[in-house]
């Protein structure tokens, strides 16, 4: 009875880790910070710590897609940048908020647009792709500023990333509806099993049926739109549009995603572990702040974060093989 009962608790230690690991190891780190870390479990820094992650947490929601068909978005960062100061540029002419919104967004989604057209049709790598639009929408949003901040003077425009309902920023809101949009479209979509299903392979899934061109072009139309989103939100927080905002976001954004268990080869991934990833690094990030460890040494730290997740993904892959 006794090895019976035992065999029973491996099995199950053996399931957790295996099916929640990361949920494991954030919740043994949130605990070691609250007991170690001054300040850390206070509302206030509670609160900034869901306001750290809410671009990031916007942009993972959507580049779970882009990884679980097996692609990547590099420019996600310059889009952030550059639909902000567009956004800016728009309300310091039109004065009209919603319109200046809509024009942010729409940026980002053209940019999205082109990566996937270029990626999908002319079979471009989406590597090299987006590598090449970084540059170009990055060089955009310098030559559009020229290269300063462009400052808002419109208070309305101020409320979507400084409001708060019911005590949470807006900004967290927002983050949480768009994770629980795609998470939907992931789970409970035919869109979202095709899209794992050209990841785990790109063939089988044409000879059965699903339009992978089509598909894909969709998946970074959709990935620059939130990108475009998020860039407005974070420009609102700002109070301005800056031509260097998000610089590195990019490689935050997929170390989170595959710290969350988003194979880098594609075909899997879910959005409960994309929020786990998320959640793991603005920890590590708002920690360090705390510590006042200086950013030179941040830099070292998320390097060797993004390099652990890699390895974790090439463990997997190894085993599955």
């Amino acid at each position: 009875m006794a090895t019976n009962q035992t065999n029973s608790m491996a099995k199950f230690v053996s399931n957790l880790w295996q099916n929640s690991s990361m949920i494991v190891v954030y919740v043994v780190m949130f605990a070691v910070c609250a007991i170690f870390v001054p300040y850390f479990l206070t509302g206030r820094n509670m609160i900034g710590l869901g306001l750290s992650v809410t671009t990031i947490g916007m942009v993972a929601a959507t580049m779970l897609f882009a990884l679980g068909a097996g692609d990547v978005d590099l420019s996600v960062g310059s889009t952030v940048a550059f639909t902000g100061i567009l956004t800016a540029k728009l309300l310091n002419v039109t004065g009209n908020v919603f319109l200046s919104v809509l024009g942010g967004i729409i940026a980002g989604a053209l940019v999205g647009l082109v990566n996937g057209i270029f990626i999908a049709k002319f079979k471009m790598n989406p590597l090299i792709t987006t590598l090449a639009t970084m540059q170009i929408v990055r060089g955009l949003g310098l030559i559009v500023s020229n290269a300063v901040a462009i400052g808002i003077t419109i208070p309305a425009f101020f409320k979507i990333g400084n409001n708060a309902i019911w005590g949470i920023p807006v900004p967290i809101l927002l983050t949480i509806l768009i994770m629980v949009v795609f998470g939907v479209l992931l789970n409970n979509t035919a869109y979202g099993r095709n899209v794992l299903a050209i990841g785990g392979n790109k063939e089988a899934a044409r000879l059965s049926g699903v339009n992978v061109d089509l598909t894909k072009i969709v998946i970074f139309t959709l990935q620059g739109l939130v990108a475009g989103f998020g860039g407005v939100v974070l420009a609102s927080r700002m109070t301005s549009g800056q031509p260097n905002a998000a610089l590195g976001f990019e490689l935050d954004v997929i170390s989170a995603c595959v710290l969350g268990g988003v194979s880098l080869s594609g075909g899997i991934g879910t959005m409960s572990g994309v929020i786990v990833g998320v959640l793991i690094m603005g920890t590590v990030q708002n920690v360090l702040n705390l510590l006042n460890v200086p950013t030179f040494y941040q830099y070292v730290v998320r390097g060797t974060i993004l390099l652990i997740a890699i390895l974790l993904d090439q463990l997997k892959q190894r085993k599955k093989a």
